[in-house]
């Protein structure tokens, strides 16, 4: 390494992109490409930086393999950056390997924590938790225990073991003073906001109360029977029915869990479930249908009686019931919740991220940006959606993929 580019690494690493570029800017042999790549997109020009690294992989060349790795690393993290989740996960895992096989143990950690990352982001946690295995943060340097840190933070947040959390982003709050990147730095102030903004709403008897993340904790490992609204499921005592896939009868949990101990009348139900503006005979027979399914999902938790006007729940042992609904009413909230994070995202990433049709999240975002949440940037392919920023001020931790899990 000349000693120009050994300078201009150091810059970077220092986190002085300018200082780095001045050195490098009129250069295009292999190394200069892959340092203006990474310089590029850390002033945010995105396209231009994953051309630059491209250009640098192959005229490293397959002599050197190294070097090579460390380019498709880079332009993993820019995909990751630019939330482009569609990004070949196997050539990651092939660098990883080759980096690792080569002795850079930084850089083969650097990879592992962009694929735990983008695991976390589609809430497949067992395979980021996975990817995260055989990585020794001790022996990492101090941005790369950040790093590290702030994934495990993130799969704790998401498990709901906000003690764990904590721990994980005090520990990343102190790599990354250590580091010296600001922009670390700011990435791990954001993430620690989370424990301390709202995060759901509990509603009960008619009243409702903000959640933070710890109670939300607290309240799952209470005796409250939950209808958990972030996540379409029915949960007591660690049991849970998932009713994500019957959305009629989630509706119908809900509304006998808002109305408990009271029951709620036939008409209400139909209207809510059916949004029918009249209960004739044959929505009152379908209703009569549904319960029927919902009696029979619940029966480990609940019973779901007939009373003289409408139907009532009767959980079987528990004092209390609830309903856990996201921090703001309104639908679309899941897609809400991934925009939240700041960065801009296309609409086939969120639709990979939410296991949705592209056309379904197409018609969300549709709906949001009429109703002034989201905002659109480019045309046709290179379209990107972001939140408005009024859209502000609480976490959607629990609406995102996977929010709740067990264990």
């Amino acid at each position: 390494m000349d000693s120009l580019i050994a300078i201009a690494a150091r810059a970077l690493a220092a986190g002085d992109v300018l200082g780095a570029l001045n050195h490098i800017a009129l250069r295009d042999d292999a190394p200069a490409l892959a340092l203006r790549g990474i310089a590029m997109a850390r002033l945010g020009y995105l396209v231009r930086a994953k051309a630059l690294l491209r250009s640098a992989a192959q005229a490293f060349g397959a002599k050197d393999a190294m070097a090579r790795a460390r380019c498709v690393v880079a332009e993993a993290e820019i995909a990751l950056v630019s939330r482009d989740l569609g990004w070949p996960a196997k050539a990651l895992d092939a660098a990883r390997a080759t980096l690792a096989a080569l002795g850079d143990e930084a850089n083969a950690a650097h990879a592992g924590h962009l694929q735990a990352r983008r695991l976390l982001l589609i809430g497949r946690l067992a395979d980021a938790e996975h990817a995260l295995a055989g990585l020794d943060p001790t022996r990492l340097p101090p941005a790369s225990r950040a790093a590290h840190a702030l994934v495990v933070a993130g799969l704790a947040v998401r498990r709901l073991h906000t003690k764990t959390a904590r721990a994980a982003l005090a520990d990343a709050e102190h790599a990354a003073g250590r580091a010296g990147i600001p922009a670390l730095a700011a990435e791990v102030e954001r993430s620690s906001s989370v424990l301390d903004a709202p995060s759901a709403r509990l509603v009960s008897q008619g009243e409702q109360q903000t959640l933070l993340l710890q109670d939300v904790e607290a309240l799952l490992a209470s005796d409250t029977f939950v209808v958990d609204a972030c996540r379409y499921a029915v949960r007591h005592w660690g049991t849970t029915v998932s009713l994500a896939s019957r959305p009629v009868l989630f509706t119908l949990a809900r509304a006998l869990a808002e109305a408990w101990p009271a029951d709620v009348p036939r008409d209400a139900l139909v209207a809510r479930a059916f949004r029918a503006k009249q209960a004739d005979e044959s929505y009152r027979a379908r209703l009569r249908v549904e319960m029927g399914r919902l009696r029979t999902l619940l029966r480990p938790l609940a019973a779901v009686n007939a009373t003289a006007r409408g139907f009532v729940l009767e959980p079987r042992h528990a004092g209390h019931v609830a309903v856990l609904a996201p921090p703001m009413d309104g639908e679309h909230g899941e897609v809400l919740a991934l925009l939240f994070d700041g960065e801009s995202w296309s609409s086939s990433a969120l639709a990979l991220a939410l296991g949705a049709s592209q056309r379904t999240v197409q018609r969300a975002l549709e709906t949001l940006a009429a109703a002034g949440k989201v905002q659109c940037l480019g045309q046709g392919r290179s379209r990107r959606w972001m939140s408005t920023p009024a859209i502000t001020g609480f976490t959607t931790t629990l609406l995102l993929p996977m929010a709740i899990t067990a264990g």
